[in-house]
């Protein structure tokens, strides 16, 4: 079972994999996007636009465009992602779903599910699309660990 919705799930691996990819100046194509972190082209399309969209990473047209988010630019966290995809319920729904669930009128789950959607919040908020690109490439060149997209080793990685 997974917390995020299919959509969350690839606008983060796109974008770690463009930040990633930003880092060694590379502007990412979309269906190299797509093949890289495993998702539908024309799903992937539609996430990237809205994060573009949403001024969370960029693109450029032409012979030497792409998708790429600027190293200097402010860290993105998972939350902005998530959030901008999926809006904001997962930060304040009911764990049961139900739509009248709160402090003064709790469904029988809230009291045990509320501080663990606040740790996961907290989480999404501490945890940067930056750093979880940084890890990647790091996990990579270590090759300890499986990384998200890196094993297919791009050509724009310099190992």
């Amino acid at each position: 079972m997974s917390l995020l919705s299919k959509s969350a799930e690839y606008a983060l691996r796109a974008s770690i994999y463009i930040v990633a990819a930003s880092q060694y100046g590379h502007k990412c194509g979309l269906k190299e996007i797509a093949e890289a972190i495993d998702s539908p082209l024309f799903f992937t399309a539609k996430i990237l636009q809205e994060l573009t969209r949403k001024k969370l990473i960029s693109s450029a047209k032409g012979p030497n465009g792409g998708f790429y988010v600027d190293p200097a630019a402010p860290n993105i966290s998972m939350r902005d992602l998530v959030e901008a995809i999926d809006g904001p319920d997962l930060f304040v729904s009911c764990g049961l779903g139900m739509k009248h669930c709160s402090d003064d009128d709790p469904c029988p789950l809230h009291d045990q599910y509320k501080p663990i959607r606040s740790q996961i919040v907290a989480m999404l908020q501490q945890t940067t699309i930056q750093n979880l690109a940084r890890r990647a490439l790091t996990d990579n060149k270590q090759k300890k660990y499986y990384s998200l997209f890196l094993h297919k080793n791009p050509a724009w990685i310099k190992v």
